[in-house]
């Protein structure tokens, strides 16, 4: 690139009128070198341009009608050859190189994901076995209860019964209790084995008549089911002794009122209501109620094989 070729002494002229060199030498290139008015009046209509007074470049004026030739020799061809490979193998490094990068990338970000995932399975892990524990010593803790109610409930019924205090000397039934493997609780096990003692007896005691032991288990049932479902409504807890159809198909019945109690319903003073207080209620006990009604009410050989 050089400076355009202009008019020397129109140039002057303009230098001589105040334009910088550069400006008026861009305004007669760009005017075609024709005249100093054309040249003015190009300067007037470019004046906000914002390179008018940068020196202008135009390509080199070659002859191509010049009489010399311009030989390309062989090596040449071999310059330009090595030239091209060179640049080829510097491109293939560059993209090796974006390669490796992009490569190592993608493994960080997945070694990234892999220990994001161990620590998530770790916490995961850690809160199930903090879970487990927790629910291990709440059963031990409701175990420990059990035995303590258990023991507390024979002394009651042995004191209601009128007999003496047992013996220390007798080894508690709750000591093979709590030997047994089984997963149920303790409670549970104890009651559920008095309570289907109280169903077969009422069985028994009624084996002739199918409909008033079926009636009598199904009136226990919605006791034991209307307690469980509304524990604070009191008139679910409390039964009067003396409504003729409580008598009719419970009270009247041997076995009937033990299962009730069994339940932890107590006696009122003066015997006329059976009611079970809001501290008593029990879950454990009321499920473990509800389910051996339905093996009795189920089972058509219930109470007929035990002595």
């Amino acid at each position: 690139m050089a400076v355009p070729q202009v008019n020397k002494k129109l140039l002057d002229e303009l230098e001589a009128m105040g334009f910088p060199r550069p400006r008026a030498t861009r305004a007669l290139h760009f005017s075609g070198n024709s005249s100093l008015e054309a040249a003015i009046e190009w300067v007037i209509d470019h004046e906000n341009d914002s390179d008018i007074d940068q020196m202008p470049l135009v390509a080199v004026d070659i002859n191509l009608d010049s009489p010399q030739t311009f030989h390309i020799t062989e090596q040449m061809k071999i310059k330009a050859q090595e030239l091209r490979t060179k640049e080829h193998k510097k491109k293939e490094v560059e993209e090796k190189k974006l390669e490796r990068q992009r490569e190592k990338e993608r493994i960080r970000a997945s070694k990234d994901l892999t220990e994001a995932k161990q620590i998530l399975e770790s916490n995961e892990k850690q809160r199930y076995l903090a879970l487990k524990k927790k629910e291990k010593e709440e059963e031990k803790r409701a175990r420990e209860k059990i035995l303590k109610k258990l023991e507390h409930d024979k002394v009651e019924r042995r004191s209601r019964l009128g007999l003496p205090p047992e013996s220390p000397s007798v080894k508690p039934a709750t000591h093979l209790l709590q030997e047994k493997t089984t997963s149920l609780p303790l409670k549970s096990v104890t009651n559920a084995e008095q309570m289907r003692e109280c169903l077969r007896s009422l069985k028994r005691n009624h084996q002739n008549d199918g409909a008033r032991v079926r009636r009598a288990f199904e009136t226990l049932l919605i006791y034991v089911g209307n307690i469980a479902k509304n524990p604070d409504e009191e008139k679910f807890r409390k039964i009067r002794l003396t409504n003729p159809l409580f008598q009719d198909r419970v009270g009247n019945l041997r076995g009937g009122m033990e299962f009730l109690e069994l339940c932890g319903f107590e006696r009122t003073e003066g015997d006329e209501f059976l009611y079970l207080p809001d501290d008593k209620v029990d879950m454990e006990i009321l499920n473990t109620a509800g389910s051996e009604l339905k093996s009795a009410m189920t089972n058509p050989f219930f109470g007929l094989l035990s002595v």
